[in-house]
């Protein structure tokens, strides 16, 4: 990639920074806008700021770059800054276009940083969220500085001027005052290379061999064999290529980041009945927001009154909006589109669902993939071999008689040709396209090795309650078998529902519902009557409740499982035979009641597992631990091809291993939580409706976050065509260059068209990962 990573700096691409770690606590994050004074960074882009970059940790400082627009650009930036009194450690996020450094207090000092950054001909941008006015974020002024359209026209005047001195000294050559074309061809090269030469002297400063130096060494030798048109031409396309790249892969950055502007800046507050607006970061949980029907909602909560269907599509990917009454949830940044809702703060908006999108959208592009880190370890062979090849270029042939200056200017192409700033940055641009793309459907990829993962998916072992079927089962019977003497129903129900009251399994949700509408609200008993609760892994739940234990468990988990009478035994058959789910509550000594229970398939599952079949993926099987007779109707509705019931969450994990033969690449698609060692043992784990679970967000590589199977086949879409642009991207960047050098050695080449092919072959890769960001869940499926 011969080009600049913004009108300021030009670099090459033959390395990349190496990103490793998470950052998991944040104590001081700023950003800056050019060589301004720092703002510090509260509300939410202070949570959702916190990125992979960080090992340890350390306090953190963070910001957005503008412009970084290649790999080698951020290995410089993070060598450079290293270097620097009071910097603990820098990391380089090329994907996100982010820098995170941990500073060391009292030695640091943030004017220095930016004074360095500013020189490398950076701008550090304050993001939403970091505080001034919205207008200011938006239109990207800060303190003293220019508007970003003004930034932009300003690098776009390089290329125009350098190219207007080119083209009046081509003009010039074909008339009389051809002795005037040097002054316009030094012009040009004035205008567009002025900041190649700033980049090159940097780099050399920090001993670092850059494309800044390479363009640098090949437009001086062209000026000193007279070449003046080959230099201006080198200098035009270079400076064309930085405005280019940087506004294609601005494009990608704002994909992702403009999710931040979904949140209001401000919120309607109500205390005491006294409505207030205040700014979103001085909203705390257990406080009470007012969103009037057209506005979005400002802070993730809880409807507590009024009804209104809301709009989740910009942070699912729902396509119709969800109606919402007391006691839903809501997402900052959704819209509620009909009804005035009163809600109850849960999280703060450092913590809504889009921060925590942002954060960990930003973590997963900085997570290289393997295809990323095979390219960067031939780039770091290739750039020195080439650059050594140039230099035996220029003076061995000559040593033996042939003519100095045409095998100079061949060293001088092969200089121009040494940077795989294309083979670099084809995979990186991808990813981050890709990612981005994905959060914005509703589907967030921890990574570009799991987005490569997708890719490869040809087995998918799903579990079933809540992601093959609709999660929420209905008690269709219940049977008393206790003794007549010792408990009525209304005693059997009160002591189930104190027992599943704290469990969150759907068949929990089940019994406590059935519980609750048979029984008068009196007659629910306390919950601080139990001593002892436990939840079973597998199995149900037991606790002490009056001096006497209890357990609601299915039937061969049950404590009296031995003790069962045949005609009990008999029935629990039958009840399974039929589909149900058998769960027994029983006490120390004997069973006391049986509730049978029935989850209906999700409408969308038959059609979506078609989908996956369609998309290449071979073999599905489904885990549950409900009965073997249940299992069996579900997989036969739904045509599945494999199926292992009465599991335990460990033995779902052994299975899933089971799975995993040389040619399956296997996916584990579950709730996250209670499949959390299923999702840890996959090649893959998906988490359905994952953005308000802690536990998803931490096993899950992929979280769908609607809860909709539909997602699934477009994120094995996404992954696939990821993947094919990637090795699309790697395979022409590699024949450009081959095709390059090989034209260098009858003399076929000239500077102008090194320069064109190395900027055009990185336009290209850029252009054809941009295609990702057009896939969306009505994109047709299709194995590639």
């Amino acid at each position: 990639m011969t080009t600049s990573c913004n009108g300021n700096c030009a670099c090459s691409c033959s390395a990349a920074a190496e990103n490793a770690g998470t950052a998991k606590s944040v104590d001081a994050i700023a950003v800056v806008s050019g060589t301004g004074a720092p703002a510090a960074v509260t509300g939410a882009f202070a949570e959702a700021a916190t990125t992979a970059a960080a090992v340890t940790a350390d306090p953190v400082l963070r910001y957005y770059i503008d412009g970084l627009d290649c790999a080698d650009c951020a290995a410089k930036v993070e060598k450079i800054l290293s270097q620097q009194a009071g910097v603990r450690w820098v990391r380089i996020d090329f994907g996100a276009g982010a820098l995170t450094l941990s500073p060391i207090e009292p030695a640091f000092s943030l004017p220095t940083i930016t004074s360095v950054v500013s020189s490398l001909g950076y701008r550090l941008r304050l993001p939403e969220g970091a505080g001034g006015s919205r207008a200011a974020q938006e239109t990207g002024t800060m303190a003293g500085k220019e508007p970003r359209w003004r930034r932009l026209n300003l690098r776009a005047a390089r290329p125009v001027l350098s190219g207007l001195g080119l083209a009046l000294g081509l003009l010039l050559d074909q008339t009389a005052a051809t002795a005037l074309s040097p002054l316009a061809y030094a012009f040009a090269i004035v205008a567009g290379g002025w900041p190649i030469a700033r980049a090159a002297w940097t780099a050399l400063k920090a001993l670092t061999l850059d494309m800044n130096v390479l363009m640098l060494l090949a437009v001086a030798g062209a000026i000193a064999i007279q070449e003046w048109s080959e230099a201006a031409a080198v200098v035009f396309l270079f400076s064309l290529g930085a405005v280019l790249q940087a506004s294609t892969l601005d494009k990608t950055r704002r994909s992702i980041r403009s999710l931040l502007s979904l949140t209001p800046a401000v919120a309607t507050v109500s205390r005491n009945g006294v409505e207030s607006t205040e700014p979103v970061e001085q909203i705390i949980p257990g406080d009470m927001i007012i969103v009037r029907p057209g506005d979005r909602i400002p802070l993730d909560g809880q409807v507590l009154r009024g009804v209104s269907s809301v709009n989740q599509a910009p942070v699912t990917g729902e396509s119709t909006p969800v109606e919402k009454e007391p006691g839903d949830g809501v997402f900052a940044g959704t819209v509620n589109e009909n009804g005035l809702l009163e809600i109850l703060v849960t999280r703060p908006a450092s913590d809504s669902a889009v921060a925590r999108i942002i954060r960990l959208v930003e973590e997963a592009q900085s997570r290289r993939a393997p295809a990323q880190q095979f390219v960067d370890r031939f780039a770091a062979v290739y750039t020195p071999t080439v650059i050594v090849l140039a230099a035996l270029v220029a003076v061995v042939p000559p040593l033996f008689g042939a003519p100095w200056e045409e095998w100079f200017y061949r060293a001088l192409e092969l200089l121009v040709v040494s940077c795989p700033c294309a083979l670099v940055i084809s995979t990186p641009v991808a990813i981050v396209a890709a990612i981005g793309n994905g959060a914005k459907q509703g589907v967030l990829i921890k990574g570009g090795a799991h987005l490569e993962e997708l890719g490869r998916i040809n087995t998918i072992a799903f579990d079933k309650t809540g992601t093959l079927t609709v999660g929420r089962p209905a008690v269709a019977h219940f049977l008393n078998v206790a003794p007549p003497d010792q408990h009525d129903d209304q005693a059997l129900l009160s002591i189930a529902w104190r027992l599943e009251r704290r469990s969150s399994h759907p068949l929990a949700a089940a019994i406590v519902r059935f519980a609750e509408e048979r029984l008068p609200a009196t007659a629910h008993g306390d919950l601080s009557e139990l001593k002892g609760y436990a939840t079973l892994p597998g199995a149900g739940v037991s606790a002490v409740i009056g001096g006497v234990p209890y357990a609601l468990t299915s039937p061969g988990r049950s404590p009296v499982a031995s003790a069962l009478p045949e005609n009990l035994l008999a029935q629990i058959d039958t009840w399974q035979r039929d589909g149900y789910t058998v769960s027994l509550l029983s006490d120390d000594r004997r069973p006391l009641a049986l509730f049978a229970l029935s989850d209906a398939c999700r409408p969308e599952s038959g059609r979506v597992l078609a989908r996956l079949k369609a998309a290449g993926v071979s073999h599905i099987a489904m885990l549950t631990g409900d009965n073997s007779h249940t299992a069996r109707r579900i997989a036969a509705e739904l045509s599945i091809d494999e199926v292992h019931a009465e599991l335990l969450p460990a033995e779902k994990a052994e299975t899933v291993q089971a799975l995993m033969r040389p040619e399956r690449r296997v996916a584990m698609v579950g709730d996250g939580i209670n499949d959390a060692p299923a999702l840890t043992a996959a090649h893959l784990g998906v988490a359905m409706g994952g953005y308000g679970s802690d536990m998803a967000m931490e096993t899950a590589d992929v979280i769908l976050a609607s809860g909709r199977l539909e997602q699934l086949p477009f994120a094995i879409r996404l992954g696939r065509s990821a993947l094919s642009i990637i090795r699309q991207n790697i395979i022409f960047a590699l024949v450009v260059k081959a095709v390059a050098l090989l034209l260098i050695l009858p003399n076929w080449l000239n500077l102008w068209l090194a320069v064109l092919s190395d900027t055009g072959a990185a336009l290209v890769v850029i252009l054809n990962a941009l295609r990702l960001l057009n896939i969306n869940t009505l994109s047709p499926d299709r194995p590639r």
